[in-house]
C-alpha cells in the first residue's frame, strides 16, 4: 500500500519519538555509547543501500561532507545527553530551536534573505526557552544550555546539507554522518564504556531501527510534497513527547512550562509561515 507525504511525515515523527523514548530508557548508558551503536547500525545500512543503487560511496565534496558529519555529531551527542537528563518534552522543545538557528546561520552561510518580522518570531521562541528553564527546576542552566548547543549545531548541519544539495546524493550525506561519528564515538566510549546487559542490547538495536525508519519516511515526505507543509507536521513531535513522557515516565509540567513550550512552537511556526 502506497502512503502519501502527510502519512510519511507522521510515521517519521512517531519513529523519531520512539527513538527518543528508547534513549531515555537506558540512562545508565552514556549518550556517546548509544550514538556509537546507532552510528554502526546506520553506517552498515546506508552503505548497503548505496552499493545496491550503485552510488559512489564517498561523494564529491569531501571537506563539506566531513564538516556535516562533525557538526551533526556534536548536535546529536548534546541532544541525547539532554534526553537522559531532563523531561522528554522539554528536551524535544529546546531541540526545536534548530530551524531558528538554521535560518539565522543561513543569512551568512547560504545568503538567505530574512524579513525583519522574523527576528520578532525568533525572539518569541528564545523567550519560550527562558520561560521553560526558569519555571522548571528539572531544566537547570547547564542542561538548558546543552540543549541550545544541540539546536545550534543541528542548524549548522542543515545549512551544510543545503550547500551540498547540488553536488551530493542524499544517501551519501546520510552515510557521512555515522562515518565521521564512529571513530570519535568509539574513542570516547573506550574510556567511558558501560557494558550493556540484558534488554539493553535490544533497546540499542531498536534505536538504530527507529532512526533508519524515521529517516526513510521523512525522505519520502520531503521528496513528494511542499517542504513547508511537511515540515510543519514535524512539530507534532512535542505532542508525542508529552504523551510518552506522561504515560511512560510520569512526567508532568506546571502551567508556565506549557506556556514556554507554546512560545517556542509559536515562534517557529510563525517563522515558517513567513518563509
Amino acid at each position: 500500500m502506497k502512503i502519501n507525504s502527510v502519512q510519511s511525515m507522521i510515521l517519521a515523527g512517531i519513529f523519531f519519538a520512539l527513538m527518543n523514548v528508547s534513549v531515555k530508557y537506558v540512562p545508565h548508558i552514556p549518550a556517546i555509547e548509544i550514538i556509537l551503536f546507532r552510528s554502526l547500525f546506520s553506517l552498515i545500512f546506508s552503505f548497503l543501500i548505496l552499493k545496491k543503487q550503485h552510488v559512489p560511496v564517498f561523494g564529491n565534496n569531501k571537506k563539506l561532507l566531513i564538516l556535516r558529519g562533525v557538526v551533526g555529531s556534536i548536535g546529536l551527542i548534546a541532544f541525547f545527553y539532554t534526553l537522559q537528563k531532563i523531561p522528554l518534552a522539554s528536551a524535544v522543545t529546546i531541540q526545536y530551536l534548530s530551524p531558528i538557528f538554521t535560518t539565522i546561520l543561513g543569512i551568512f552561510l547560504v545568503k538567505e534573505r530574512v524579513k525583519p518580522i522574523q527576528f520578532l518570531w525568533f525572539g518569541i521562541s528564545f523567550a519560550g526557552v527562558f520561560v521553560l528553564q526558569g519555571f522548571d527546576t528539572r531544566v537547570n542552566l547547564l542542561y538548558g544550555s546543552i540543549g541550545v548547543v544541540s539546536a545550534l549545531f543541528s542548524g549548522l548541519a542543515y545549512n551544510v546539507i543545503r550547500k551540498l544539495k547540488n553536488t551530493e546524493h542524499p544517501l551519501v550525506i546520510i552515510f557521512y554522518f555515522p562515518l565521521v561519528t564512529l571513530p570519535f564515538a568509539g574513542l570516547v566510549s573506550y574510556f567511558t564504556w558501560v557494558q550493556p546487559e540484558g534488554w539493553d542490547w535490544a533497546i540499542l538495536l531498536w534505536i538504530g531501527i527507529c532512526t533508519q525508519a524515521a529517516q526513510y519516511f521523512m525522505t519520502i515526505a520531503y521528496q513528494n510534497a511542499n517542504v513547508a507543509k511537511v515540515s510543519s507536521l514535524s512539530y507534532l513531535g512535542i505532542l508525542y513527547a508529552l504523551f510518552f513522557g506522561f504515560f511512560l515516565f510520569g512526567e508532568t509540567f506546571g502551567l508556565m512550562s506549557y506556556v514556554g513550550m507554546a512560545l517556542v512552537l509559536a515562534g517557529i511556526l510563525l517563522n515558517l509561515k513567513e518563509k
